[in-house]
């Protein structure tokens, strides 16, 4: 997932009440047996607590789903099929987690015939949702669960016409990442089971239904669908679409779908894709997916990207015609090797995901872009991590947690998991020299293909293939400062960018004199200029500083959300009243959480401020994903905003008013 760009300003207090739902329903099938309530207990040290699944005793081979899309009930409802490789000679159930699921009846096959087996929904845990338990005496090789999705399910999104580009058709999109799939596919939702599927789809005639599975570039709207998906993934990357959706060709292997106002736009942003895949598999081996495609979801899709394998799911926020934003396809790209491939075991791993993601995408980047396009989003990244790590939790400013530590599912998608593991593997790149870390990346890649691991799992191929091979060059202190300790070692490499000395010479020159920089300076400044100029502003300015800055860069009304992002908070913060229609109508269009999340927390601060964000919330909440609209809505109800300063008294008769300068 992409928060390189995304979600990782904002600490994990704001995620913790993402995955709270309302209570499941019972079962009320008569053959149900006595549920057990209350989370899975960790057993190993390495159990997955975000999830109830039984690794150790039974896992999935393959999932077959057959499902209807209702757009009207705003449900998916059908049967998955489990083939199932049995580990413990002694285990008799299957444990499955489900969120807000009505299940309807479960199956076993026993000699070609489907028989009605036992099962137990236990209560909902606001976090896990409820556990389906379901006795397998003859530890059936297939199993098959009929059941039903919830209105409400927070793994999808549903919109109306209205909330669409071409406002023709309804929209649908999944967000399965971390413990969602588990809201729309009964399942074993861990990363640490990986297993192959295939779905027969049935919808409306009149939307293009897609899955992360081989889509045919060339299929037709028929309302019947089927996909393959022949490697191995984790629940997680399972995702589904559907809507006014056609395709249009990057290369061979590589397209956007998208709807069809979007399509151009997007095929020209991007086209240099096919140019970032061969980058990649010049440095760390073959693509294995077969094609890589991209999906242009609607505005309200919550997160930057999502790296659905053959097909990435992507923002429209990062389209604004100059490819200023396009490292967010380096880095759903990049997941092809680190995380797709190579998969975490669970949260509390998260940086084996998304630390070398970022660092692939960085260097994909450079490889397309040249040195100093990567140089200064390397310097926008961890500058921001500076900036928040020190508030942060110690044990969340470590990489990977130890064993037996818990760790809430959304607390990997930190800027830690993203940047600190970034700047880990740059350390390991300087140490050993890029030829002799590039090959060792490769061949982790290699061997680790199509599997979950561990940080220790990570730790222990590094000393064989890297420390041992090089002796004296990187110490087992050092490895362990770096992945268990908090904060960021003394000794980290430093990244320098030549435009961003200019930028703040710029700024530092604008703040003492109120003489705006030439404009042959600032005409030609990229967006990671604009970015880090704006970053280095202080907190607030006077209204005239920000009137001046408005007039002469047109930040109000931008359409370019990182600058927004970081531009409206400021006017907030500031009482730059001017910019608040704007505010308002970006905050109320765009559900991309990194890009709202700031605005919202900025306009909280006040009394006036809150009163605009609930007027903003209320008209944005039909068209925000589920996702978003828990972030916002706990924000909103834990704010404790300052009071509104007092009118001042009126003058005596013949006294001047007071000043308000």
């Amino acid at each position: 997932m992409r928060s390189k760009l995304d979600i990782r300003r904002f600490l994990p207090a704001l995620l913790l009440a993402l995955l709270a739902v309302g209570c499941q329903r019972e079962s009320g099938d008569p053959t149900a047996v006595t549920p057990t309530n209350g989370p899975a207990p960790a057993a190993a040290s390495d159990r997955d607590e975000h999830s109830y699944a039984e690794p150790e005793k039974v896992v999935t081979e393959d999932l077959a789903l057959d499902i209807a899309l209702d757009f009207d009930a705003k449900t998916i409802a059908g049967t998955a099929t489990y083939t199932l490789q049995w580990k413990d000679p002694s285990a008799t159930q299957l444990v499955l987690d489900t969120r807000d699921l009505t299940i309807s009846k479960v199956e076993g096959e026993a000699n070609g015939q489907w028989q009605p087996l036992q099962y137990a929904l236990a209560e909902a845990d606001a976090t896990l949702g409820s556990k389906l338990t379901i006795e397998t005496p003859a530890r059936n090789a297939k199993v098959r669960v009929t059941y039903v999705s919830s209105p409400d399910a927070s793994g999808l999104q549903w919109l109306t016409p209205e909330m669409t580009e071409g406002k023709q058709l309804p929209f649908m999109f999944s967000q399965s990442q971390q413990i969602h799939a588990r809201s729309w596919v009964p399942l074993q939702d861990t990363p640490a089971i990986r297993y192959t599927y295939t779905a027969h789809v049935t919808s409306r005639p009149d939307v293009m239904v897609l899955m992360s599975a081989n889509n045919d570039p060339d299929a037709q709207r028929t309302g019947d669908y089927s996909f393959t998906m022949p490697q191995k993934i984790p629940s997680y990357l399972m995702a589904i679409a559907a809507g006014d959706l056609v395709f249009k060709p990057i290369s061979g292997r590589a397209g956007v779908w998208a709807e069809p106002a979007m399509v151009d736009r997007a095929v020209a942003e991007f086209a240099d894709t096919e140019k970032m895949i061969e980058v990649t598999e010049q440095l760390y081996g073959p693509y294995r997916w077969e094609r890589y495609d991209l999906l242009i979801l609607p505005p309200s899709f919550p997160y930057g990207g999502m790296e659905n394998p053959r097909l990435s799911f992507i923002t429209p926020t990062v389209i604004v015609g100059d490819k200023s934003l396009v490292s967010l396809i380096a880095h759903e790209l990049a997941h092809s090797w680190s995380g797709n491939l190579v998969t975490f075991a669970s949260a509390k791993h998260g940086w084996l995901n998304e630390g070398f993601t970022s660092y692939v995408e960085n260097r994909i980047v450079e490889s397309v872009y040249g040195k100093e396009t990567s140089d200064m989003e390397f310097v926008i990244a961890r500058n921001a991590l500076r900036e928040n790590i020190g508030t942060m939790p110690e044990a969340t400013q470590a990489l990977a947690v130890k064993p037996g530590t818990e760790l809430d599912a959304d607390d990997a998608l930190s800027a830690v998991a993203y940047d600190k593991g970034a700047w880990f593997l740059q350390f390991l790149e300087q140490r050993f020299g890029r030829e002799n870390f590039d090959a060792f990346l490769r061949g982790y890649f290699d061997h680790f293909a199509f599997q979950s691991i561990t940080t220790e799992q990570f730790v222990a191929y590094a000393k064989a293939n890297l420390l041992d091979k090089y002796p004296d060059t990187v110490t087992d202190a050092e490895m362990q400062e770096w992945i268990y300790a908090p904060g960021i070692p003394s000794y980290a490499p430093q990244v320098m960018s030549r435009n961003f000395g200019i930028v703040d010479s710029a700024r530092l020159a604008w703040l003492g004199s109120a003489q705006l920089p030439p404009r042959q300076i600032t005409e030609n400044w990229s967006t990671q200029e604009w970015l880090h100029f704006l970053d280095g502003l202080p907190q607030t300015l006077t209204v005239e500083q920000l009137a001046q800055l408005d007039e002469a860069y047109s930040f109000t009304g931008t359409d370019n959300g990182e600058i927004a992002m970081r531009w409206y908070p400021l006017a907030v913060r500031s009482g730059y009243t001017q910019a608040n229609e704007a505010l308002a109508a970006f905050t109320a269009r765009v559900g991309r959480r990194k890009l709202i999340m700031p605005i919202y927390t900025a306009l909280v601060q006040t009394e006036p401020g809150l009163a605009l964000a609930k007027q903003i919330f209320e008209q944005a909440r039909p068209g925000y994903h589920p996702i978003t609209t828990g972030s916002v809505e706990k924000l909103i109800n834990e704010a404790k905003p300052t009071p509104a300063p007092a009118a001042p008294a009126a003058p005596a008769d013949g006294a001047a008013p007071a000043s308000t300068n």
